[in-house]
């Protein structure tokens, strides 16, 4: 499991980084997977007889119990950047974009560092 789940963060990571220099082609694409993703649940929920009403209680209370509720319907990004009063990224220069871009780059390396010293040290730890 542990490998699949690398293969395809390696993946989304590479195909992000190229999609993200074609934002319409990226948008289409996009567009394309989330509409196919739920034309599968819709018909899944269709096959088995489930009723619109039925449907929006479990699909609320799985949102609102994931903490997706509001993200989704308005986007964490955008709320973010409204209570520090930044630019909207279409009002953006694409150098910051690009430094953004970069230190959340760095962010991650840094994080996959501590993560695996934190495996060394449990593992250290389970020895003893």
């Amino acid at each position: 499991m542990e490998k699949i789940t690398k293969f395809f963060n390696r993946f989304e990571d590479k195909a992000r980084t190229k999609l993200s220099h074609y934002p319409i082609l990226y948008a289409f694409i996009g567009g394309i997977g989330v509409v196919l993703f739920w034309r599968g649940v819709w018909h899944t929920a269709d096959d088995i007889s489930m009723s619109s009403g039925i449907s929006l209680i479990i699909g609320a209370i799985i949102l609102i119990a994931t903490g997706l509720f509001v993200s989704e319907f308005i986007g964490k990004r955008l709320i973010i950047s409204g209570l520090v009063g930044e630019k909207k990224m279409a009002e953006k220069e694409e150098g910051e974009i690009e430094t953004e871009e970069s230190q959340l780059k760095n962010l991650q390396n840094t994080l996959s560092r501590l993560e695996k010293k934190l495996e060394h040290i449990d593992q250290d730890l389970e020895k003893k």
